[in-house]
């Protein structure tokens, strides 16, 4: 069987293994999100954190919540990691240093993962298990709980309450996470995932001296960074690491893991406003850009330009032989595509058109199918976009579910996809500009702009991959990059939240033969259209100066 072989049929089984679990996941959730009643251990959780469950919350409590959960999240992570060195199970390390806890701490809590350390060299059991694994759950379950919260301003009427968060946060852990992330770790641990709690150890004797290796729970931590769509991985190499993903089905599986909540949350949104056709126009422009993003990333690196890459049947620079071209260019669009950042292959390693191609996945706002709940509520908000431009066509006034999109609606919408490439392109501009940060960039030219684009790129749109040449820890990338991950997550919550509100309170207004059919084809047509030309305008010549400059050299 040939390499490409090979590849298209790991595709073909991923589609087949999504569409199966996509109803019965997708219903299940929406039946979790509507339930009156909770769970005993929930009852324990809501009394020890002091929580009314049953208060229904306006938008602006909602945020509050939100925003008092996360920073209690920053300050307790951020801590943990400062006292490290005096923790049992800290395998020897040293506490962390100060600005490099705020980057991480900022990077878990805001479901990024950015990591500019070595994680096995960085971080002891403690901090992993009880810092690290714990925010991979709940800063999950946060965006899950916003993307429910937008939902509901869609399918209620004449109210500006939208659940409670309290309620939904735990209920996105006790209900979906754990279960799923149980489950997950027992496949993991049985295809050769290591998980324990061992210390430091030598493996072997090499030239030069011998190689050390601690132990972890890498498993539980692989299952729900990748479920969660978090990313941060135990070691440096993340899932290009064999004790994190030793085999090839192991590598399919963690894609599986990614899309499999995003994926399934389309539905969620189809069942909770009444309509599943509606939740299938959405997964369907979704598979359109993550189906095509896979086809170009295999295309670009199964090229066969050059003697080298003849011989090995590929762009094999900085990929695992036992994943393939095949197997990591589906994971490299996965992983951008939707905000999870972990790597089984260096992006900076791939051709110059296959690196673009992982930027401009997450340029798109990591809606493809996105993050768990960010990946949901960012394309509902392009298909708000979307109906506005419909609407200025025909002129008439755009709706949506029911709802007019009016003046307010509109501007929430349109300040919403201006944060994140705000941040990317003027953090880049700085640091470019700047004496001291481009001494960071491990090449020159096009591909060491390339580098520092795509750092904030992952950054603002809490992806937390690297392109694998930058020197990020240093103070300047610590503390910008931490800002861009905190400003990038929770910015864009506030207008989500209060264009829920605003939804939420309207009466909805019956269809006619002049409403758009947002359930249609034509209708998914429109919405690829306008997210390509919008991210295209925005962010083409900051591409034009690295990732394609660097493919037509």
């Amino acid at each position: 069987m040939g390499p490409v072989t090979a590849g298209v049929l790991q595709l073909l089984a991923l589609i087949g293994a999504l569409a199966i679990v996509h109803a019965p996941l997708g219903n299940y959730m929406a039946r979790v999100y509507s339930s009156p009643q909770h769970l005993r251990v929930e009852k324990w959780i809501y009394k020890g954190i002091g929580a009314r469950p049953d208060t229904e919350m306006r938008w602006t409590a909602y945020l509050r919540g939100v925003l008092a959960f996360s920073l209690a999240g920053v300050l307790f992570l951020y801590l943990l990691q400062r006292v490290q060195g005096v923790l049992p199970g800290s395998l020897g390390f040293d506490s962390v240093e100060p600005a490099q806890a705020f980057n991480t701490a900022a990077s878990f809590v805001a479901n990024t993962n950015w990591q500019s350390y070595y994680g096995e060299q960085t971080m002891g059991h403690v901090v992993q298990t009880a810092g690290l694994a714990v925010q991979n759950f709940v800063s999950a379950a946060v965006g899950m709980a916003v993307a429910i919260a937008l939902v509901r301003g869609f399918a209620r009427a004449r109210t500006g309450e939208l659940g409670n968060f309290w309620s939904d946060l735990v209920r996105g852990v006790t209900r979906v996470l754990v279960p799923l992330a149980v489950l997950g770790a027992l496949v993991l641990v049985a295809c050769g995932v290591i998980q324990n709690f061992s210390g430091i150890h030598e493996v072997g004797q090499f030239t030069g001296g011998s190689q050390q290796w601690n132990g972890g729970a890498v498993a539980s931590q692989e299952v729900i960074k990748e479920l969660g769509t978090n990313g941060g991985g135990y070691f440096n190499a993340n899932s290009a690491h064999p004790f994190e993903n030793p085999t090839p089905f192991t590598n399919l599986f963690e894609i599986f893991l990614i899309l499999l909540i995003p994926v399934s949350l389309t539905r969620t949104f189809g069942v909770m406003v009444g309509s599943v056709r509606q939740g299938y126009a959405i997964l369907a422009t979704m598979a359109t850009f993550w189906v095509g993003f896979v086809a170009l990333m295999m295309w670009t690196e199964f090229a066969h330009q050059g003697s080298a890459l003849q011989a090995a049947g590929g762009a094999l620079e900085g990929k695992e032989l036992r994943f393939g071209v095949g197997g990591s260019s589906i994971f490299a669009v996965t992983t951008t595509l939707t905000s999870t950042g972990a790597v089984d292959s260096f992006h900076s390693s791939y051709t110059g058109f296959g690196g673009g191609i992982t930027m401009l996945g997450m340029m798109l706002g990591e809606i493809a199918p996105g993050g768990v709940g960010s990946g949901l509520y960012g394309m509902l908000i392009m298909a708000i976009i979307a109906v506005f431009i419909a609407g200025l066509m025909v002129g008439r006034t755009p709706e949506y579910l029911g709802k007019k999109i009016g003046p307010r609606e509109i501007k929430l919408a349109a300040v919403y996809i201006l944060i994140t490439p705000a941040l990317v392109l003027v953090f880049t501009s700085l640091s470019m500009a700047l004496p001291t940060p481009p001494n960071s960039m491990l090449n020159p030219g096009a591909h060491g702009f390339s580098e520092v684009l795509y750092a904030f790129t992952s950054a603002a749109n809490n992806n937390g991959s690297a392109f694998a040449g930058l020197n990020a820890n240093t103070d300047w990338f610590n503390t910008t990059t931490g800002l861009a991950m905190l400003l990038g997550r929770f910015l864009p919550m506030v207008f989500v939240l209060a264009l829920a509100g605003s939804l939420a309170g309207q009466q909805p207004v019956p269809a006619t033969a002049g409403t758009l059919r947002t359930e249609k084809p034509l209708f998914t047509g429109l919405l690829v259209g306008a997210i390509l030309i919008i991210v295209g305008l925005t962010y083409f010549p900051a591409l034009a100066l690295g990732p394609l400059a660097e493919g037509l050299a």
